[in-house]
């Protein structure tokens, strides 16, 4: 059977290095870029990374901040931007998950000082050129070229203290990006590629992780993975579940991981008729018959929370979380239809498992 492709692909620059122990080259990865102020990033609960990175560029190191917030509100935003001027740093080293390299972000959104970013969840966004700040109860996002990380260094023995239940969700998180990468209007095969492999490698390093947490062969592919994904977030534009989930985390402050785990089954469903090729190899990559319930299988297998209603989410605020959607949709397989939503909504609400 013949096949007919038709795609641009521009890579974005990134030097990752995965290993085990990587974090202990934060010193040359510092000096290669012509560094000599570094400011370390983090949230108040993880200081002691944070304070590991710091002894290890020793003299390099001008301080911790560790004012990390979820969904990088702008009032934050702020107060690091004037901190890293105050302190006069020509580069960030994000240490963390999603937050904490949002912050990153944010701060080299106006200043342009590198980043390098070492991940110890599994959201992917340090393989991204997109950022995200919430302000007046709304996130937005966009994309510069200046918040990509210069550098990555994925260290597998970082993510294990990460609890089984962070775990879980920042990694369904991350197959998200694979899952919509695979029908994105901007995709390629180079990227839907990726895509299978890190929702299969992230399937196979999560169920791994819940057997035994402390399993670093596990957490390797569950990182591993993380990368495969946040390359795809970072060269193809996303579609309804994020838009979905910016709108719930951003405008209803829930959970980041939590919602993305909850929405994307119903998701799926939604764009299933429109989009059969991505969730046949969706289902291929989590050896299930269906993509949505086969996600939403997983997430319950693992234990993640199943239901917006559990997480934070009045029930007298769907409505108004449709119409947020509604009234600056993202480009998406299927057209956003108004009541479609707002039942794709109520079912997130109550959990239903997609085609029951």
């Amino acid at each position: 059977m013949q096949t007919t492709h038709d795609f641009i692909f521009t890579a974005q620059p990134a030097r990752v290095v995965f290993a085990r122990g990587s974090l202990k080259r934060l010193p040359q990865e510092v000096e290669a870029l012509g560094a000599h102020r570094v400011l370390v990033l983090c949230t108040p609960q993880q200081r002691d990374q944070a304070q590991a990175a710091a002894d290890l560029l020793g003299s390099l190191c001008v301080g911790i901040y560790d004012g990390a917030q979820m969904h990088v509100p702008i009032e934050g935003a702020r107060l690091a931007r004037e901190h890293a001027r105050t302190v006069g740093a020509d580069c960030a080293v994000a240490i963390g998950g999603g937050s904490t390299i949002g912050l990153g972000k944010a701060i080299a959104l106006e200043s342009s000082i590198p980043i390098i970013a070492v991940p110890t969840t599994y959201a992917g966004s340090e393989m991204t050129p997109i950022y995200g700040i919430t302000e007046g109860g709304l996130k937005k996002t966009g994309r510069d070229a200046r918040v990509l990380p210069r550098t990555v260094l994925y260290d597998p023995d970082l993510s294990v203290g990460l609890p089984v239940a962070m775990s879980v969700t920042s990694g369904i998180n991350a197959i998200a990006h694979a899952a919509e990468g695979l029908y994105a209007r901007d995709g390629n095969p180079v990227m839907s590629l990726m895509a299978e492999e890190g929702i299969r490698a992230l399937a196979d390093g999560l169920r791994g992780v819940v057997l035994s947490p402390s399993d670093l062969t596990a957490r390797g592919d569950c990182l591993y993975g993380a990368w495969l994904c946040g390359t795809v977030l970072g060269h193809v534009g996303m579609a309804l579940h994020h838009k979905l989930c910016h709108t719930l985390g951003g405008s209803f402050n829930l959970p980041h991981a939590e919602t993305h785990t909850i929405v994307l089954p119903h998701a799926l469903a939604y764009n299933a008729s429109a989009a059969p090729i991505a969730m046949m190899r969706i289902a291929h990559a989590l050896k299930v018959p269906s993509a949505a319930s086969g996600v939403y299988d997983l997430a319950k297998r693992l234990g993640a929370p199943l239901a917006l209603r559990d997480i934070g989410m009045p029930e007298s605020e769907l409505d108004r979380a449709a119409e947020i959607v509604l009234a600056n949709p993202y480009w998406n397989p299927r057209p956003i239809e108004a009541q479609a939503i707002r039942d794709l909504l109520r079912n997130a609400w109550e959990g239903r498992r997609p085609g029951d």
